[in-house]
């Protein structure tokens, strides 16, 4: 059920060679050089300092002073550990380097700096069949995303997308993962996991982290639908049976399963949707009716839905119903109407400022 956590980009052999674990050791020799040349020879800390890097670097340069013979023996034993110090820092470097470590861990870095500036953005949990789709439409739109995925071939595809995608590797139930993706500034979360389980415990803890979270989900089974409502979804999406109520709408009605799927398909169509809410409008036109607003003869698009303060929906309502508390319009339009809607929308606005 549970998923184990997984660095992103590291191999096997990484766990043996640390660049920390390096410096560290680099800094250790030296500490140790200091401190016997000035205990040994009576060097002063910046003679004693300069012997020790002439030591380590093996540049051979000419001593401070002629040695003692148990100065002699101690830079002896410093060359001796020296050599496995340089082995094992080279190799950890050649490693990083070689094997694109580094520039892994840079690019990580910067990953991780955006995210801590995320805000209001989407969380997308998972990044299967379903996810990629979902990406492609918020890529399209420019919408600000970050995808959650444990396989770590997903994110090495990820990584090496065309698109700038900012991503986690990670287990979306988890709340670390969902707190470093930035659950409690983000504006939705989607959960497309390809197990219910999964995604009822993303649900859940995406709801504990952030009450006022907007949460879509995915379910595969049909009595999970309600499990998921319960955890806190407040859209659940069953692909199948929208597949499947398609597929068998097309036997009855054909021609009007195919232009819906038609103007829904936004990258075939031009033709889309938009939603008008009661808090969009400025406050002189909160509550007039479809005819107040001139909305069609404005734009040129059309209302054809009214969301209902209780959730319910009407289709094609009538020119007299008002916009109210809690209520939102479901408008049709190509791009050129929408993009006018958007306009007029702002022109309302601005009137409304001055």
């Amino acid at each position: 059920m549970f998923k184990q956590k997984l660095s992103i980009g590291y191999s096997y052999s990484s766990s043996y060679l640390s660049l920390r674990t390096a410096l560290f050791l680099l800094f250790g020799v030296l500490s140790f050089g200091v401190f016997g040349f000035c205990s040994i020879e009576g060097y002063s800390l910046l003679e004693a300092f300069y012997m020790s890097i002439i030591t380590i670097s093996t540049v051979g340069f000419q001593e401070v002073r002629p040695l003692s013979a148990n100065g002699q023996a101690f830079t002896s034993l410093l060359i001796i550990l020296n050599i496995g110090v340089y082995t094992y820092t080279l190799a950890a470097f050649s490693y990083f380097i070689i094997q694109g470590e580094f520039f892994k861990k840079m690019h990580l870095t910067l990953i991780n700096n955006e995210l801590k500036q995320l805000e209001n953005h989407i969380i997308l949990c998972g990044y299967g069949k379903y996810g990629r789709e979902i990406a492609e439409y918020f890529i399209k739109y420019d919408s600000s995303f970050v995808i959650i995925d444990y396989d770590p071939e997903t994110i090495a595809e990820i990584g090496k997308s065309e698109e700038k995608l900012l991503y986690i590797e990670g287990d979306a139930t988890s709340d670390d993962v969902l707190l470093k993706a930035g659950i409690k500034k983000a504006k939705s979360i989607i959960t497309a996991l390809p197990d219910d389980t999964d995604n009822v415990f993303t649900v859940l803890s995406a709801r504990q982290l952030n009450p006022k979270i907007d949460i879509i989900s995915r379910a595969v089974q049909a009595k999970t639908e309600r499990k998921l409502e319960l955890a806190g979804a407040d859209h659940v999406i069953m692909p199948d049976r929208i597949g499947g109520f398609y597929m068998a709408t097309l036997v009855s009605k054909p021609d009007a399963v195919e232009f819906f799927s038609f103007i829904t398909n936004e990258f075939e169509s031009d033709i889309g949707f938009e939603e008008i809410n009661y808090q969009d409008l400025p406050i002189s036109y909160k509550g007039k009716s479809i005819r107040e607003l001139e909305i069609r003869k404005a734009t040129g698009a059309n209302i054809i839905g009214f969301k209902q303060p209780d959730g319910k929906y009407i289709a094609n309502p009538s020119p007299d119903t008002r916009l109210i508390e809690n209520s939102s319009f479901i408008l049709l339009g190509d791009k050129i109407q929408l993009n006018a809607l958007r306009e007029y929308l702002q022109k309302l606005a601005s009137e409304k400022q001055t």
